[in-house]
C-alpha cells in the first residue's frame, strides 16, 4: 500500500499501529504531529539532513567540524568498498535509511561476501516506502559509508543522548544504554532527572542510575543551534572520553508509531509541537 499518496497511506498506518484516528485538521499528540510534518512539513533541506553524509556539511557550518566523527570513505556500489583499506574496527552504515549498520570490531572475523550482499541489499532500500512514507528520505540518494570505530568505557556499546527540540529549544532528552545487548531507554530533562513517561516496556526502560556525562550542558546549544528554524527534531549526539561526537537529525522518531505511557503525555508532549501554517494558495510547506 506504500504506492497511495501520502494523505490516504499515512492516516491507515497511523491508525493501524495506534488504534487512533489521525485528523490532519487538527492534530493534538506528538505522534499525530509527526505524521502531519511528513505529509506538509517538506523544505528541501531535510534530504540532507537526514543523510548521515550529506548532514556533515551542515554540522559543520553550524557548529563546527570537531563534533563530526572520523569518516574512511563513501560508496555507491558494495564493490567499492576496499576492506584491505580500513582499520581492524570500524563501522559501516547506509546513508539512507534507518538501522542499517555494520559494527566490526575484529576484520579478520568477517564474511567478506556476506557483508557485500548486505551492502547491496542496504543500497536497494527506500526508507520512504520501507516505513511510514517518512517524506526527508525519499530523495536521498543510496549510499554506504565507513566511520571509525568509537567506543564507550564501561560500556557494551554507545550512549545515546537524543535531544527532542521543538522551535530551536531543547526540552527533554532521550538516553539509550547498551544497544547491542540489553536495550534500554529513557527520558531526561535537562538538568538529567529522570522523567515519568516512557514508549517501551517497563523492563525495557532504563533502572539504573546513569551518571551525567560532564559535557551534557555543552550538549544542549549545539543541539539547538542544529535544530534553529525548525518546528520539531531531534537531535544525537555521543560523549566520547569528554568528547562531543554528532550522531545524527531525525525528524520522525520511530515513525510516529509509539504513544508515550502514561497517555497524558502525548497530548503534553505534542503541546510542545508547534506546527507552521500552510501558505495560502499551497498544499504543503517547502521554504524552512
Amino acid at each position: 500500500m506504500t504506492f497511495l499518496p501520502s494523505k490516504i497511506y499515512v492516516p491507515f498506518l497511523y491508525e493501524y499501529f495506534t488504534g487512533k484516528k489521525l485528523n490532519f485538521e487538527n492534530p493534538v499528540e506528538f505522534n499525530a504531529k509527526i505524521q502531519w510534518y511528513k505529509v506538509f512539513y517538506r523544505p528541501k533541506i531535510l534530504n540532507q539532513l537526514v543523510d548521515k553524509y550529506e548532514v556533515r556539511a551542515y554540522v559543520e557550518q553550524k557548529i563546527g567540524a570537531k563534533y563530526l566523527n572520523e569518516i574512511y570513505g563513501v560508496y555507491t556500489k558494495p564493490e567499492e568498498v576496499d576492506f584491505d583499506k580500513l582499520p581492524n574496527k570500524f563501522v559501516i552504515k547506509a546513508v539512507h535509511s534507518s538501522s542499517h549498520n555494520l559494527i566490526c570490531e575484529d576484520k579478520s572475523a568477517l564474511n567478506l561476501i556476506s557483508c557485500r550482499k548486505r551492502f547491496k541489499k542496504w543500497l536497494g532500500t527506500n526508507q520512504y516506502y520501507r516505513t511510514g512514507q517518512e517524506w526527508a528520505y525519499k530523495d536521498v540518494k543510496p549510499k554506504i559509508i565507513a566511520e571509525k570505530f568509537i567506543e564507550q568505557e564501561g560500556r557494551s556499546s554507545l550512549i545515546d543522548y537524543k535531544f527532542y527540540c521543538f522551535n530551536g529549544v531543547a526540552k527533554f532528552v532521550e538516553v539509550h544504554l547498551d544497544r547491542s545487548q540489553n536495550h534500554k531507554r529513557g527520558f531526561y530533562d535537562l538538568t538529567f532527572n529522570k522523567l515519568p513517561f516512557r514508549y517501551v516496556s517497563v523492563d525495557k526502560s532504563i533502572s539504573e542510575e546513569i551518571e551525567k556525562p560532564n559535557n551534557f550542558e555543552e550538549m544542549i546549544p549545539l543541539a539547538e543551534k542544529l535544530a534553529a528554524n525548525f518546528p520539531f527534531v531531534r537531535v544525537d549526539f555521543y560523549s566520547i572520553k569528554n568528547q562531543i561526537i554528532f550522531g545524527e537529525m531525525t525528524f520522525y522518531p520511530s515513525d510516529g508509531r509509539k504513544d508515550f505511557y502514561p497517555e497524558s503525555y502525548n497530548k503534553i508532549i505534542g503541546n510542545y509541537f508547534i506546527l507552521p501554517k500552510i501558505p495560502k494558495g499551497q498544499k504543503i510547506i517547502t521554504i524552512e
